[in-house]
């Protein structure tokens, strides 16, 4: 692995007679870990050093910019660890999977190799399904998620929407580890865990769900991430969907229809330039009030639609 630098400004240094080592401080550490990740060119350096950071050193950001101020001192276990990490997010290894951990929506959730690791944009959208879900009139409204990943998008209408149940539902083996991880971690008996193809999934449920929420593998087969985080390790299986990135989202839409009773919502996640393309299969396999919805940037994120 390549080194980027010296971290002996961040860990030692002496007088004249070589006699005097003053310990290493969290300030030089993190101006070293800034340093390193600018010039690997990751996007938000200061944010990710404090992170891993406060990760090595059991602290939250602003303890870390804390401790920084007042020149804190760390040991050399400490200051290794921290240099592994940051070398690690160097290579533009995702920060969860360095500290194995993803915030979502409250919820602490485990990931690593094999999921798909939850993004921001996905909190917006689930508020979508968290809202169709409070407004069902009955007092057991069920949701189903297909392809939940690491459990994020069914986890959090668990935990947003305590009168609800909610079904789970993941075909793929490594990800399924992290789905079971996290659901026994929150689910509270309300979330049912189901391995299955979300084209054949949860026959028994035909008709009985309120709410069909995804965020489907949308990216077309030919295409090229950008973000190396992205492209070097996110998984294949979550991310590509055919030629034009909307087979995932064809079968989702006969399942969403098979399952859903007459007025449920189905909630989608889906590339910025894809809206007008799902309104189409959504309309043809009979939904209706589709509507596209903007993320804060005002890029389409998401669509909802009516059985």
């Amino acid at each position: 692995m390549k080194r980027h630098g010296s971290l002996r400004s961040a860990t030692a240094s002496s007088d004249v007679l070589g006699t005097t080592v003053s310990r290493p401080t969290v300030a030089t550490l993190r101006e070293h870990a800034i340093r390193v990740l600018s010039e690997a060119g990751v996007p938000t350096p200061v944010v990710d050093a404090d992170i891993l950071l406060g990760h090595v050193l059991g602290m939250t950001r602003g303890q870390v910019q804390a401790k920084a101020l007042v020149t804190a001192a760390v040991d050399t276990e400490q200051v290794l660890a921290a240099t592994e990490a940051i070398e690690r997010r160097a290579t533009r290894e995702p920060v969860q999977h360095i500290t194995g951990v993803a915030p979502f929506r409250g919820l602490e959730l485990a990931v690593g190799p094999g999921v798909f690791v939850p993004r921001p944009e996905t909190e917006g959208v689930v508020q979508h399904a968290i809202d169709a879900l409070i407004a069902v009139p009955h007092p057991e409204p069920l949701a189903v998620d297909l392809g939940s990943g690491s459990g994020a998008i069914a986890l959090a209408l668990a935990a947003e929407v305590r009168h609800a149940q909610v079904v789970a539902v993941e075909n793929s083996p490594e990800a399924f580890t992290w789905t079971t991880r996290n659901v026994r971690r929150y689910g509270d008996g309300r979330v049912r865990l189901v391995f299955d193809d979300l084209a054949t999934a949860l026959p028994e449920l035909d008709g009985e769900v309120d709410v069909v929420v995804s965020n489907p593998p949308y990216i077309p087969q030919g295409a090229v991430p950008r973000d190396p985080e992205v492209r070097l390790f996110d998984p294949a299986h979550a991310l590509y969907s055919g030629e034009d990135g909307l087979d995932a989202v064809r079968s989702l839409s006969l399942t969403a229809r098979r399952l859903l009773k007459p007025g449920g919502v189905l909630v989608i996640e889906h590339g910025e330039l894809q809206a007008a393309a799902i309104a189409d299969v959504l309309r043809s396999d009979g939904f209706r009030a589709i509507a596209a919805h903007p993320d804060l940037l005002g890029r389409d994120r998401a669509t909802t639609a009516s059985r």
